[in-house]
C-alpha cells in the first residue's frame, strides 16, 4: 500500500512550475513503476520506439530496490523538483 507521502507526491509533480528534464522525467517513471509495479515485467519495446526504450531501460536500471525504497526516491525527486 503506498504510503501518504508517496501519493501526495503524484499529485504534486503534476503542479511542477518547471517541466522537469528527461533524465528526472525517466527517474520519476523508474521510481513510480518499481514502487507500483516492482521489478520490470514486460518485454523491451521495439527498435524504433525510443521514448519506451527509454522508460524501459530506466525501470530495468532499478530492478531489485523495494517499493519502499522506490517510493522514497520518487518523494524525494518530487521535492528536489519542487525546490
Amino acid at each position: 500500500m503506498a504510503s501518504e507521502a508517496f501519493n501526495d507526491a503524484q499529485v504534486r509533480v503534476n503542479n511542477l512550475s518547471e517541466r522537469p528534464s528527461n533524465d528526472d522525467l525517466l527517474k520519476l517513471y523508474a521510481f513510480f513503476k518499481q514502487a507500483t509495479e516492482g521489478d520490470v515485467n514486460t518485454e523491451r519495446p521495439g527498435g524504433f520506439d525510443f521514448k519506451g526504450n527509454a522508460k524501459w531501460d530506466a525501470w530495468k536500471n532499478i530492478e531489485g530496490m523495494s517499493a519502499e525504497d522506490a517510493e522514497s526516491k520518487y518523494v524525494i525527486l518530487v521535492n528536489q523538483l519542487e525546490g
